[in-house]
Order: C-alpha cells, then sequence, then structure tokens
C-alpha cells in the first residue's frame, strides 16, 4: 500500500536533521511574525508624521497581508509544481530585498508598496516550510515540529516590542533599524537553508524515486525503493480541492483559519495603537503590547506541548472557546483601563495562540495529498488574509466611526463562527502517516502511489 513507503521515514526517532529542518522553517516564521508586527511599531510614529489618514494607517497595515493572499495562491502551486527546496530558497531573496527597500521608504505609498512585496515572500514561505517540513516529520512528533513553526511566529512578533524598546532612543528612525536587522537575519537563514535536501515524498510523487531513495539513504533509511511512474494527475489541483471529498477539509481548513485571523490580526496589528486609548506613555504602550505578545507566546508554548497528547480538535475547540469569553467580557467592559485591557486581549490571545494558531500550521499539511499540499497550504492562508484584511484594512476607521467597544463584537462573532466549524469538521489527526490521511480524505491513494 502507498501508506507504507514511507514507514520507515514516519517511524524514524526524532534526529539532529529533523531539528535543523524544522529550526530553519521556524526562523522564516520567526521573519514573519517580526516583519508583519514591525508596521505595529511603524504606525504610531508614520501616522503623525506623514499625517496619514484612518483609511492610509488601515492600508499600511493591511498591505503586507494583502502581499501575502497573493504569495500565498502564487508559491502554493510553484511549490508544488517545481518542488519544495527551489522555493524554500527564492522566497527568503525577497524578505531581504524588500525590507531593506522599505526602510528607506520617503513616504506612505512607497512604503506601502514595499510591504506588499514582502507580504508575497512572507505567504510564499507558508507554504513552503509546512509542506516541507510535515514530509520529513516522523508521525508520532510532527504535530510538536509543526506547532512549533506557529510558536516561532509569536516569538517572532514579541521580539518586535523588544527591539522597539531597545532602539527607543532612535525615535523616529527605529522602525527603520527594525526593517535592515529583518532584512539581515534572512540573509543568514537563506545561506543555512542551502544544506537542507528536497523533500522525498515530493521527489516520489514526481516519479523521481531514485532522488528519493538517496534523500533517504542519506538520512539513514535502508531497505526502501520508491522507484516508479508519478502519480497519475486527473484533475487540476484547484478542481481537486474545490470536488468532493476533499471539499469538506478544504471548507473546514479556510473556515476556521478565517475566523481565526479576523480576530487575531486584527487585535495584534493595533495593539499599540488599541492601547494608546487608555495610556499616553509610549513606553506603557510598548510594554503593555509586549506583555500581551509574551501571553500569547505562552499560549503557543501550551498548545506545542499538549498537540501531539491531547489532539489537535481538543486545542482547537477550546482555543475559539477562550477567545469567546475574553473578548466578550472586554466588549462589555466599558472602561477597562490599561491593565484590564492588557489582561483581557492577553487572555483572547493566549487561548488563539494555543489552538486555532498553531494548529492551522499542522491540519492543511496532514489531511491533503502530497501533489496538492502546498497548493492547499497555499489557499488556506490565502483565505485567512482575507480575514487578516478585514481585521486590519477597516479597523481604525470602525473604531473611529462606531468605537471601540462595538468593534469588538465583530471578533466576538468570529470566536463563535470559528467555534462552529471546529466543532462539526475538525478531524483528529495525531500520531498518524500522511499517507494514511491522504486516503481517508481524498477517497484513493491514487495521488501518492509510488512504485517499490
Amino acid at each position: 500500500m502507498a501508506r507504507d513507503a514511507f514507514s520507515a521515514l514516519d517511524s524514524t526517532q526524532l534526529t539532529p536533521f529533523h531539528r535543523k529542518v524544522m529550526v530553519l522553517s521556524a526562523a522564516g516564521m520567526f521573519l514573519d511574525g517580526y516583519d508583519i508586527t514591525v508596521i505595529a511599531v511603524a504606525l504610531p510614529t508614520v501616522t503623525k508624521q506623514w499625517h496619514l489618514s484612518s483609511f492610509m494607517t488601515g492600508a499600511l497595515s493591511a498591505s503586507a497581508v494583502i502581499g501575502m493572499f497573493v504569495g500565498a495562491l502564487v508559491f502554493g502551486r510553484l511549490t508544488d509544481r517545481l518542488g519544495r527546496k527551489k522555493m524554500y530558497l527564492v522566497n527568503l531573496i525577497g524578505f531581504v530585498v524588500f525590507a531593506l527597500i522599505a526602510a528607506f521608504a520617503q513616504n506612505a505609498w512607497e512604503l506601502l508598496v514595499c510591504r506588499f512585496l514582502l507580504g508575497l515572500a512572507l505567504g510564499a514561505d507558508y507554504t513552503i516550510s509546512t509542506s516541507l517540513l510535515a514530509e520529513y516529520a516522523p508521525a508520532k512528533r510532527r504535530g510538536s515540529l509543526m506547532t512549533r513553526l506557529g510558536a516561532t511566529w509569536f516569538i517572532g512578533a514579541a521580539s518586535t516590542y523588544v527591539f522597539a524598546l531597545l532602539l527607543l532612543p532612535l525615535g523616529h528612525n527605529m522602525w527603520r533599524v527594525m526593517l535592515v536587522l529583518g532584512a539581515v537575519f534572512a540573509l543568514i537563514v537563506l545561506w543555512m537553508r542551502r544544506t537542507i535536501p528536497e523533500s522525498p515524498r515530493w521527489l516520489a510523487a514526481q516519479g523521481r524515486g531514485e532522488e528519493a531513495n538517496a534523500v533517504l539513504t542519506g538520512l539513514g533509511d535502508t531497505g526502501i525503493d520508491l522507484t516508479g511512474p508519478a502519480a497519475p494527475e486527473h484533475n487540476s489541483p484547484w478542481r481537486t480541492l474545490l470536488s468532493m471529498p476533499l471539499l469538506r477539509m478544504t471548507f473546514f481548513c479556510c473556515g476556521f483559519w478565517f475566523m481565526y485571523t479576523l480576530s487575531y490580526y486584527g487585535i495584534t496589528l493595533y495593539t499599540p495603537t488599541i492601547l494608546k486609548q487608555v495610556t499616553s506613555s509610549t513606553t506603557g504602550t510598548y510594554v503593555g503590547s509586549l506583555i500581551i505578545a509574551l501571553i500569547g507566546v505562552a499560549g503557543a508554548v501550551i498548545g506545542v506541548n499538549l498537540v501531539d497528547r491531547v489532539g489537535r480538535r481538543p486545542l482547537l475547540i477550546v482555543g475559539f472557546i477562550g477567545m469567546f469569553l475574553a473578548l466578550t467580557v472586554l466588549a462589555l467592559w466599558q472602561s477597562p483601563g490599561l491593565a484590564g485591557l492588557v489582561l483581557l486581549l492577553g487572555l483572547a490571545v493566549l487561548f488563539a495562540n494555543s489552538g486555532p494558531g498553531i494548529v492551522n500550521l499542522v491540519y492543511p499539511s496532514e489531511v491533503f495529498p502530497t501533489a496538492v499540499r502546498a497548493t492547499a497550504n497555499g489557499l488556506g492562508t490565502a483565505v485567512s488574509r482575507v480575514g487578516a484584511i478585514i481585521g486590519t484594512l477597516w479597523l481604525p476607521t470602525l473604531i473611529n466611526s462606531s468605537g471601540l467597544h462595538r468593534v469588538l463584537w465583530l471578533f466576538v462573532g468570529a470566536s463563535i463562527i470559528g467555534l462552529a466549524i471546529a466543532a462539526a469538521l475538525a478531524p483528529e489527526t495525531k500520531g498518524r502517516s500522511l499517507e494514511e490521511l491522504s486516503e481517508e480524505y481524498s477517497g484513493s491513494a491514487a495521488t501518492e502511489t509510488v512504485g517499490r
């Protein structure tokens, strides 16, 4: 059976190589979190310096997210066609180039364009890193390794506020230096990623069994013969994802991820802006933002340690319940003050990051077959960015016209819908091989079949 072809890879204990792939994939996620959140630090400064309207403030926040929407769709499909490794390297070039150009932007429009282009690379990395890591990870440790990507994203976001506090003496130029630092780090990761071999699962699916054998032999797996023809492609990847039986999983992955990002990005990309409504202290604003971000990191750590023990489904459902409760209390509390605002936003982010914020990188990589795995990751990422765009582009305008408390009900509603989708559709996938899951949810092993 197809599921037996990679049994040796799935039964392999965690090795230094697995940790290397995880660290280098997580480094991309760290940069995603860092580069996305830098705009939250820059907004109070550039809004005042460039006299920005509420719409332009929202557009600057959403520009990278819109770029991620496009990048995930385009590069997800290219990753399935051209391979994981090529795109694993190419997308980081975008991190370096566009972050550097953005650092020298002289007006809002230049920054907006640069952020959009940077977003293309950010969206690409979601599809590439998750697909590559999932295809190398042992089945019993896959959830833990995959969720560490999400946890590292939150660490990257939190580090933004650490650097903001350290670089506060630089004043208006602080965010520019932060972008340059991100570009330097991306260059280091690009150099280190060159040593990662192509995914043997992808090679086998392309009929390149000898190359897949060579990769597995180099990793210490012996006695495996994956030589055989490429799996036949009966449909385009998009038709496959949007047709039964995979349509159910496509709706599930896109639906809960959309609802999560609608709430999460609306909160995190405007945390300093939201906190400024209850304090006039710049230091207090960044300290409060850092506390919320660190609580979010703690939530991700909780999820990482539970995902292979209690499973994906319980984490997802409990995460949405916690988001709903924290945001509802905040929406009902008219004058929470700085401490109350930090506490409740922190709790919302804690539950979000312990559930939907980390399993969103796991489910699309597990329930879809190799031939469309990166495309599915790209589609899920793209749809989720629509939620993020709604949560960022119009939030300043909505807050100005309706007030923060009314806007919070939008996030409460998103949590309820996300909970409903999770309760109705979330499967349990812990400890099972990718081939076994592919057979169950695609209704056929055809896309995974290889000769032996």
